[in-house]
């Protein structure tokens, strides 16, 4: 199987010194350089990545973090959990993470158009705060007459409230590891 990597992430938070260590000398110091905790667009995957000298970023800032040559990021130093991150990173993250499904509605409704049941006993739609046995139910109904186009026409025929609300809910839940299934993020 091809390894996928995020090629996008938004910035959650910019530390121009760096993150603050121990130094090998046993002083606590900060590790050189800007650094900056994202989260990748496709697979909300969370990163910690130093930052192009002279390169000033800010949350929300969407950037390259892909293969090729980068602009803003030198090197991603690695996936970090939720716990890792900082209290202005986790303040940004729902923001973000609303931001990211919002601009990836299509693929966020084709999950509603098509998702279907995980065990004998429990759907996918389940798995989503908010969405109950009712809810699902809707769902499934209303896509079988015909697929959902967008966020509104989701929302509008099955009166579910807020879509991007409960992704949102959903992904922050995969993130802190409060779930055993993963709809929409990757294992660390």
């Amino acid at each position: 199987m091809e390894k996928r990597y995020e090629e996008h992430a938004y910035i959650l938070d910019f530390l121009p010194h760096g993150r603050p260590g121990i130094r090998p000398t046993g002083r606590a110091g900060y590790r050189a350089g800007a650094l900056v905790q994202l989260i990748g667009e496709e697979f909300f995957t969370l990163l910690e990545a130093l930052v192009r000298e002279g390169v000033t970023l800010k949350p929300h800032d969407r950037v390259y973090v892909g293969k090729a040559a980068r602009k803003a990021i030198t090197y991603i130093i690695g996936r970090i959990g939720y716990d890792e991150l900082t209290g202005a990173a986790r303040m940004e993250l729902s923001m973000v993470i609303g931001k990211i499904v919002l601009s990836r509605e299509g693929w966020f409704v084709n999950f509603f158009n098509t998702s279907h049941a995980i065990t004998p006993r429990m759907h996918a739609l389940e798995l989503i705060p908010g969405i109950g046995k009712k809810y699902m139910w809707q769902v499934i109904d209303e896509r079988e007459r015909k697929p959902f186009e967008n966020f509104e026409d989701l929302q509008k025929r099955t009166e579910i409230p807020n879509p991007v609300k409960l992704i949102t809910k959903r992904v922050l839940e995969e993130l802190g590891g409060e779930s055993k299934y993963r709809l929409f993020t990757r294992t660390r």
